[in-house]
């Protein structure tokens, strides 16, 4: 574990994990890098080095008070990038860390890139406006807004123990730990830092940038997805970006991280050893 430093001054929490060519993972809100602990792992342990960095605002890095959205946390992804002088690597994005991957392409390029994948992804655009009609409401993210301020704790714990992992579908088995480690990542990010992370993940407008995509991408989905819904997220982005592979999920929620970890494992894997150098 280390940190970088960034041009602002912002300390940058990473884990580096195992050796191999490079994977880059970029969490989801209001998480941090324990949330890939098992794709981590399963990657470094099958020839890959893994890096996975603590968004600013999220987990072990600094709590600014600006910054909080998705340029300047695309510029730290570069930051992080080229600290560790990072080659053909595979960038893998989960719901706002999608975003989080997408803007780094828009904004600078794919000269160390060689894949890319979004995982629950929030591109292209999850606001509804006059020219995305299918978009989630404005009510939506106001709401979340509203739960922020007025009790986050308790707002995570019903994120985890609702929509976030299927808790609230019929027959669903999520495990206490799973909903605690979610409540407990959501609760070592800095109030202001996970609360303008709303607006980001939500009302950035990410087409430009999936327009920029050059490089073998895969986008993974649930068809059932209560927090990016598949039609505004995966299947979008699909459609999007040239020669994109979707992979979807029948019945999984948001977090598969979590609940399809077994899948998604060996999913990511076989993608990333389809990279011929």
């Amino acid at each position: 574990m280390t940190y970088v430093t960034t041009p602002d001054g912002t300390q940058i929490y990473v884990k580096d994990w195992g050796a191999g060519r490079p994977v880059v993972l970029s969490h989801g809100w209001p998480l941090n890098s324990d949330s890939w602990e098992s794709q981590a792992l399963h990657l470094a342990a099958n020839g890959y080095r893994v890096i996975a960095h603590d968004r600013r605002g999220h987990g072990r890095s600094t709590q600014t008070w600006h910054g909080n959205e998705m340029d300047t946390y695309a510029d730290d992804l570069a930051a992080v990038i080229e600290a560790f002088d990072l080659r053909d690597v595979t960038l893998i994005g989960f719901s706002t860390g999608g975003g989080e991957v997408a803007r780094y392409i828009g904004r600078h390029g794919t000269a160390r890139v060689a894949q890319a994948v979004l995982v629950s992804a929030v591109p292209p655009l999850m606001l509804r406006t006059d020219d995305n009609p299918g978009g989630v409401p404005l009510e939506v993210f106001d709401g979340l807004r509203a739960g922020s301020l007025a009790d986050r704790s308790q707002l995570y714990r019903d994120l985890a123990d609702g929509p976030f992992f299927g808790n609230n579908r019929p027959g669903a088995t999520v495990s206490q730990g799973m909903r605690d480690s979610f409540w407990l990542q959501g609760m070592a990010s800095g109030h202001r830092n996970a609360y303008e992370c709303i607006a980001a993940f939500s009302a950035t407008d990410f087409r430009p940038d999936l327009a920029a995509f050059d490089v073998p991408t895969l986008v993974v989905h649930g068809d059932d997805d209560q927090v990016v819904p598949f039609e505004v997220g995966g299947k979008a982005s699909a459609a999007l970006i040239k020669d994109a592979e979707l992979i979807v999920y029948p019945g999984a929620p948001h977090g598969i991280t979590d609940t399809h970890k077994d899948r998604l494992n060996s999913d990511l894997l076989t993608f990333l050893n389809t990279f011929k150098n």
